[in-house]
């Protein structure tokens, strides 16, 4: 299969410098505020999100090791295949963020609940939509 290319849309501005610093899902710091610049070329797409509290934002991982197929999670010791893991080194590190909108302005997108670092590249957005995207009998090995 041939390799494709794609277009980062914006640029996440994040207080999280290093994946170090940044808590392993958005989440766990639901609070903390980000803003997603999106390029002019781009921003005519974006509108004013209205009556759309929440917004999932796919980003790339592009500080992420491509080489990785196994990881482990922060909430256990064992190793697992990457591909059931939400590592973010991984052969194509795209990100999944459900962000909660708090503002929308000149292109400007100030989120909350995410965990992407300073700089990540946005790959797209799309409105989260509770009754499609709340799956409320899914399950996940050491699920709390």
């Amino acid at each position: 299969m041939e390799s494709f290319n794609i277009r980062p849309i914006g640029i996440v501005k994040s207080p999280y410098k290093s994946r170090g610093e940044a808590p392993f899902q958005g989440s766990h710091a639901p609070e903390t505020r980000m803003t997603i610049e999106i390029f002019e070329e781009f921003r005519e797409g974006i509108g004013d999100f209205s009556g759309i509290s929440h917004i999932i934002v796919l980003l790339w991982f592009d500080r992420a090791d491509r080489n990785r197929l196994v990881a482990k999670p922060p909430w256990t010791d064992t190793i697992k295949p990457v591909f059931t893991t939400r590592s973010p080194s991984r052969p194509n590190p795209v990100g999944l963020d459900i962000a909660k909108i708090i503002s929308v302005r000149d292109g400007v997108i100030t989120v909350s609940g995410m965990d992407a670092i300073e700089g990540t590249p946005v790959v797209d957005i799309k409105p989260y939509v509770p009754w499609l995207d709340c799956i409320q009998d899914a399950t996940y090995p050491g699920q709390k």
